[in-house]
């Protein structure tokens, strides 16, 4: 009997549904496997690419540290400089839109570095940006100025650029300064960036060079500046995708990676992004999720950079399960086509499948450890062979020796030396390896600081020292040197290395600042820095031994002539010879100083051979008094010198100086050309005179001056024609103090120009008020002295004294020595002339005493000349005498001159005075000078002289 149809039919179909089923089970594992495989490749992938873009930011941040260290290991580094060490990095880093370093510049030195700057750089000012426009910077307490830009091509906008005005970069200039190590800013628009990328500008502090930075405070004081590393973030992270794609496996792999500058996603720090940003946390169906598409979850990675959270993003797009293979496929065909033992495949199927997978994943979490590991690795060994490179090329490039010795005693022998030491010494390598370094100190081995290098090599520690070394030539230079121990894996030295530095010129500076700071310019004696140390050390050593010291101060006589008459070159040239016998007259044991001008001062101690005599002074004096010839001219000069002895005259250096100028002061009082020895009375008159000088200089502001008046007498007539205008000082407590006592003083100080202005002045004013009283009309004479003639305002001075007097010039006769117009005679000429040309008399005083010729008398346009008293005194008891007053008379009247008689006193003396036809004549035998109202009196009452009668001399 047959089963019924539908019975087969039934279990084929049940059959066909199991096997349908299975088939689908099989199909839906399938698809599973395949696609935990697929999120455990896109994780595989994703770090990788995230291991890529670290290691190269790491790699860029220890570049900028190696050129930091440029600045802490020579301090102030040249533009030159900083352009050759970072043209190299620039040409390897595509990314680094530039290297910069930035000056910090206080406001006040702002003006004085723009000019500096624009001599390379013409249109160069500190500028900031204002809404997007670069504008010159506000003024600011600091600015923070790009001072070195590399390239400068492409980052013109940034020179200049203070960085100060940033608040982004101030911030992560804070961190640097404050830590010590690289900050980044978060994105920035840069000021030279003309796309639309941006920029992130990572900044290391710049200390000054040797400071101690134990703590924020310190490094906080001690900063300069900084470096400043500005990469173009798009282009950074290509080129570490590009150079990370050595390392990741399928390069064909579609990924879409995010990179933000801050912990939290945000558009605002958005470094970089290739392709969407894929969140796998959309809401998915069965249709669309893993089932038929292969969706991995978004890799996430936070680290950071240089001080700022970084946050990196890598994500897939959704690929249809075909894409990846026919597997599942497949599985279901066979399923389908072997239904009847498919339960069993299928169960035995999954099984495998579970197995399979967890040592998928097992061996795929061995292969991320073992990858991450390798990454590691490689990035380590990459950038210890990178600073390797480095330190090789730093040498090599060094502009300073550097040796490295093997430490085996007891020679040290030299292993290598760079291109530098080869430069300085002169040595080829060839010649030196094998050689111990000591060989550069020749035989000067007995310099101080070889025992330090000695010991600090045998401490196994550092050491440094300067020494004088000698090149392959023999020439000497000084070194500035280094040197440290070079420790193996284990711990032990196995090398010592040393840094030699040339500081040969900055040797010969100092010698020449020290040259200049205790020598004279011009003579190279001593000046008054070093006479005072050379002093102080020679009261000690005299202190000790209880020694005698000499201090000598000596002055030149007449130096003032030689700088007048044949220049100042002369003078020096005088100074020059005087200061080379000076020393030929002494030990070298002895100091000889210039002091200023022609001044010199000798301190000359104890002398073991013989005690210190005037015999040593005298021998001075005869070598300054040798003749010398400046010019063409022979000249012979001598000196006035005061000697001040320890410790009789003062135990300071100040109080000797001082005795010793005091005793050469007395000796030119003396006659100049001697030498005097320093006494308390001395001192005293010294204060007195310094307290007499005060005084002279208040007396003109306190109107203590007077004039009085001497009457010139007419000898025919017997009238008063004139008087001579003498001043008097009528001093507070001295009283009356006649001209002798002050007039010298005021030569010496310059009063003299303003007391004899004065003295013009009054006596013209004097002079119009007898004119308007009736005491009538005289000839004022005024006395001029040397001072003020040489001055170039005389004849206006003169004139404005007339026109405020109201007087007519004839009524005012200026007086001039006879020696004063003979010492320039062509100026003298031209200025008696401008005076003449005012209408004023002109007389020559002391005639007689001078050495004026006739020739250059009678280009002289004078009106007067005046018999000195010198020569009246005697002519009734010496025939020398009266012969030379009656030969003036005659040669007065021959150039038809006024011939006037001073210090007439007797009246023998006026009976040859008219005996010989002298005209005028004034002194005591008539009257003493007398105040402006006797003079008044006299003229009213008709005082006179009596006319003698015939026969008589009176």
């Amino acid at each position: 009997m047959r089963r019924p149809f539908f019975a087969l039919s039934l279990g084929a179909c049940l059959a066909l549904l199991l096997g349908l089923v299975i088939s689908a089970i099989l199909f839906v594992s399938v698809r599973r496997l395949e696609h935990d495989k697929a999120a455990i490749d896109f994780q595989q992938h994703a770090q990788l690419r995230v291991a890529a873009v670290r290691e190269s930011i790491d790699r860029s941040i220890h570049i900028l540290g190696n050129i930091n260290q440029l600045f802490g290991s020579f301090g102030d580094v040249s533009r030159e400089q900083f352009r050759s060490f970072t043209a190299p990095l620039l040409a390897r880093l595509p990314y680094v839109q530039n290297f910069a370093f930035h000056r910090i510049l206080p406001d006040a030195e702002r003006a004085s570095y723009e000019e500096r700057m624009r001599a390379s750089y013409p249109d160069f000012v500190i500028t900031e940006i204002d809404k997007g426009v670069r504008v010159p910077a506000q003024s600011r307490p600091f600015y923070r100025v790009v001072d070195y830009v590399e390239p400068l091509q492409g980052n013109e906008a940034a020179l200049g650029f203070d960085a100060a005005s940033n608040d982004l970069q101030t911030d992560a200039m804070r961190r640097a300064v404050d830590t010590g190590l690289p900050a980044a800013t978060a994105p920035i628009r840069l000021v030279q960036e003309k796309g639309s990328q941006r920029g992130i500008v990572v900044l290391m502090a710049v200390y000054r060079f040797g400071a101690v930075l134990t703590d924020v405070a310190s490094r906080r004081a001690a900063v300069i500046g900084d470096t400043a590393t500005v990469f173009r973030g798009q282009d950074l992270i290509d080129k570490a995708l590009a150079e990370g794609h050595a390392l990741i496996a399928d390069r064909n792999v579609d990924m879409h990676i995010s990179v933000y500058a801050s912990a939290v996603p945000s558009e605002a720090t958005l470094i970089y992004r290739n392709g969407a940003d894929l969140n796998a946390g959309e809401a998915t169906t069965w249709l669309s999720g893993w089932l038929f598409y292969d969706r991995p979850a978004p890799y996430r990675y936070d680290f950071d950079v240089a001080g700022q959270a970084w946050h990196m993003v890598v994500s897939a797009p959704p690929r249809f399960f075909l894409d990846g293979g026919w597997g599942a496929l497949w599985a279901f065909i066979a399923g389908v086509l072997f239904s009847i033992g498919g339960a069993v495949y299928l169960h035995t199927l999954i099984g495998r499948s579970r197995r399979i997978q967890l040592v998928v994943e097992e061996r795929t979490a061995q292969l991320q450890a073992l990858n991450e590991e390798l990454g590691a690795d490689i990035a380590a060994r990459r950038r210890a062979e990178q600073a390797l490179q480095l330190r090789e090329r730093a040498i090599e490039a060094s502009a300073n020796a550097i040796i490295i010795t093997e430490a085996v005693a007891p020679h040290y022998p030299i292993e290598y030396v760079n291109p530098a030491f080869e430069r300085i010494t002169g040595y080829t390598e060839a010649e030196v390896i094998g050689r111990d370094s000591c060989f550069l100190w020749g035989d000067d081995t007995e310099q101080a600081g070889i025992e330090e290098v000695r010991a600090a090599v045998a401490e196994l520690r550092e050491g440094h020292a300067v020494l004088r070394s000698y090149r392959k030539d023999g020439s000497m230079f000084w070194s500035d040197i280094y040197i440290a121990p070079v420790r193996d894996e284990n711990g032990v030295v196995s090398h010592f290395v040393s840094a030699q530095y040339d500081i040969t010129a900055t040797k010969r500076y100092e010698s020449e600042l020290e040259f200049q700071t205790n020598r004279d310019a011009l003579t190279g004696l001593a000046n008054r820095n070093l006479l005072r140390d050379r002093l102080g050390q020679a009261i000690s050593f005299a202190y000790r031994y209880g020694n005698p010291i000499w201090v000598m101060f000596v002055d030149l006589d007449r130096f003032k002539f030689v700088n007048d008459t044949l220049g100042h070159q002369a003078g020096d040239t005088l100074l020059k010879a005087v200061a080379s016998r000076l020393q030929s007259c002494l030990r070298e044991t002895d100091t000889v100083s210039r002091v200023g001008g022609d001044e010199f001062v000798l301190v000359l101690n104890e002398r073991t051979d013989a005690g210190l005599t005037t015999n040593i002074v005298q021998r001075l004096m005869d070598a300054i008094a040798k003749p010398l010839d400046i010019h063409g001219h022979e000249f012979f000069i001598s000196c006035s010198i005061g000697v001040a002895v320890y410790p009789a005259d003062g135990e300071t250096p100040e109080d000797l100086l001082r005795h010793a100028d005091i005793a050469m002061y007395r000796a030119k009082e003396t006659g100049r050309n001697n030498f005097q020895f320093y006494t308390s009375t001395m001192n005293e008159k010294a204060m007195e005179r310094l307290r007499f000088e005060g005084d002279l200089r208040n007396a003109l502001e306190r109107e203590e001056f007077v004039l009085h008046y001497q009457p010139q007498i007419d000898l025919q007539t017997g009238e008063i024609v004139g008087v001579e205008a003498l001043i008097r000082w009528q001093h507070p407590e001295l009283g009356m103090v006649p001209p002798a006592r002050f007039i010298g003083l005021a030569e010496e100080t310059g009063l003299i120009v303003p007391i004899g202005a004065w003295v013009i002045r009054t006596a013209c004013m004097q002079n119009k008020a007898w004119q308007l009283s009736d005491v009538g009309p005289l000839r004022m004479s005024v006395n001029l002295s040397a001072r003020q003639f040489a001055h170039n305002d005389l004849v206006e001075s003169v004139a404005q004294a007339l026109d405020e007097a109201q007087l007519e010039p004839q009524y005012l006769e200026i007086e001039l020595t006879e020696s004063l117009v003979m010492a320039d005679v062509e100026r003298a000429i031209g200025v008696l002339r401008e005076l003449k040309a005012l209408g004023v008399q002109l007389s020559i005083d002391d005639f007689g005493t001078g050495y004026s010729s006739l020739s250059y008398l009678k280009r002289f346009p004078i009106d007067v000349l005046k018999i000195d008293r010198s020569f009246v005194n005697d002519i009734t008891t010496d025939p020398d005498d009266a012969a030379i007053v009656s030969t003036i008379i005659s040669l007065a009247h021959g150039l038809r001159l006024l011939v006037i008689a001073e210090g007439v006193e007797t009246a023998e003396q006026l009976g040859y005075l008219r005996q010989h036809d002298c005209d005028q004549m004034q002194g005591y035998f008539f009257s003493p000078p007398v105040s402006a109202d006797a003079l008044a009196r006299m003229r009213k009452e008709g005082k006179r002289l009596p006319i003698p009668t015939t026969g008589s001399l009176l």
